[in-house]
């Protein structure tokens, strides 16, 4: 994390060479965000949010930098996006690195607090309206480098990250096999957001007021924006409200169409929703690299990583609809952790130990600390519980199968020992994920 000192002086001199007026008090880092920092600061009565880059080495590799990021911001906003005012971009003088400055807008991006809204319903048909006027630019309308996606070297891509990761997940692999099979033709790209989901939208009430996270925006097929922010991941705890954790999907969709004018095709959605699935686990699943790399060493990148299996289900429970009637029918068995209780300490009782004395002292954190802790405390959790349960059998050799097509769910009771492997996996990982409760009992028959 930036040292404190560089951060206020790096701020100064941006306020200073924007006109922002006199910093006052020290920047605050909000919690969120998977890949950037956020700070928020105050220039005499005005609140300002600065986006930056952990360090610019975690910059290298990407199609465009936070210049264009902004612009194509502004550029939204002229189109009547809710998307924050960029005040100003960081220069090298400013010894902040990669970033932007935004104005501060009202409300929480926080999606506990969000889908507890008074008028859940209204808010998915703001979603919705701000989602079609984004898809109203065109290339014309953004700086250059923003990329067009290329359907099937978008795939290639994500096989290539599969491989590059150890290429020893079958669900996965499956997943890849059936994006190969089913891609569809090309259509006139729009700007996608990238990322339009629950927890990069700010709400006030149930008033959007603001769109943010644009950093993997690029030209593609609408659907596939529409369809990442309905993946179970981003419901949070409204499992049983699948678009954007607000509602239906068929009200998501009716929204979109009435303020786009266009009809949407499902069988497209279907194919954009497994492959944002797929494209999501194999991000999670990277993090770790970043973590070892040295490129962010925070905490989150490690137990993020610890997501996959999240996705994993996630994808199992789109693909096993392929599946013959007999295999989805097959008998699944939840297999319960054994214990291994005698003599000295095990890792899981070390681990507990350590998870108690950090809730001792959780009234000692504050900020970005307190979230933090709560990270922390959730790595220790996952080393209980794999230290408890059976190990998973080992599966790199199904891959070359898979990926070949000779392997699928058609094979006698393929899908039943994915099954019993994925459950087993996210009760080690996000024993609270709300999708894990939804599978056990459509795969066990278990409340």
């Amino acid at each position: 994390m930036i040292d404190p000192d560089r951060l206020q002086a790096g701020l100064a001199r941006v306020s200073d060479r924007a006109g922002l007026g006199v910093l006052s008090g020290d920047p605050q880092r909000l919690t969120g965000g998977a890949v950037m920092e956020s700070w928020r600061f105050v220039c005499g009565d005005a609140g300002f949010v600065l986006r930056r880059a952990p360090s610019l080495a975690f910059m290298e590799g990407r199609p465009y930098g936070h210049a264009t990021e902004a612009a194509l911001i502004e550029a939204a906003r002229a189109k009547g996006v809710t998307a924050p005012e960029v005040v100003a971009v960081l220069e090298e003088a400013d010894g902040l690195g990669s970033g932007f400055v935004m104005r501060a807008l009202p409300g929480t991006a926080d999606p506990k607090v969000i889908l507890a809204c008074d008028d859940p319903a209204g808010l998915l048909r703001q979603a919705a309206r701000d989602l079609a006027r984004i898809h109203r630019l065109r290339q014309g309308d953004v700086p250059e480098g923003v990329p067009v996606m290329d359907y099937r070297t978008a795939i290639a891509d994500l096989k290539a990250q599969f491989m590059e990761a150890g290429g020893d997940r079958p669900i996965i692999a499956l997943g890849l096999k059936w994006l190969e099979d089913n891609c569809p033709p090309e259509v006139e790209p729009v700007l996608n957001h990238g990322d339009y989901r629950m927890g990069n939208l700010l709400v006030e009430g149930s008033t959007l007021t603001g769109v943010l996270d644009w950093e993997i925006a690029h030209f593609g097929d609408p659907h596939e924006d529409l369809a990442f922010g309905c993946m179970a991941v981003w419901r949070f705890a409204r499992y049983d409200r699948p678009a954007l954790g607000l509602g239906s999907i068929a009200d998501y969709i009716a929204a979109y169409e009435a303020e786009a004018g266009v009809r949407l095709d499902p069988a497209r959605f279907r194919f954009w929703t497994i492959y944002r699935t797929v494209w999501w686990a194999l991000g999670c699943l990277k993090m770790a690299a970043q973590w070892r790399s040295g490129a962010d060493r925070m905490l989150e990148r490690v137990v993020i990583s610890r997501r996959t299996s999240e996705q994993e289900l996630d994808l199992l429970l789109l693909l096993e609809e392929d599946a013959p009637k007999a295999e989805r029918d097959r008998e699944v068995i939840d297999h319960a952790p054994y214990l291994r209780k005698n003599g000295e300490a095990e890792l899981s009782e070390l681990a507990l130990a350590v998870s108690e004395w950090l809730a001792s002292v959780k009234d000692q954190f504050s900020g970005h600390d307190r979230f933090q802790y709560a990270v922390a405390r959730n790595a220790l959790g996952i080393i209980m519980r794999e230290d408890e349960h059976i190990p998973l059998r080992p599966d790199r050799e199904q891959i070359p199968a898979i990926l070949a097509g000779r392997l699928n769910l058609h094979r006698r009771e393929f899908l039943q020992e994915l099954r019993e492997d994925v459950l087993r996996k996210v009760t080690v990982d996000s024993p609270k994920y709300p999708a894990l409760a939804h599978a056990r009992t459509k795969w066990t028959g278990e409340e």
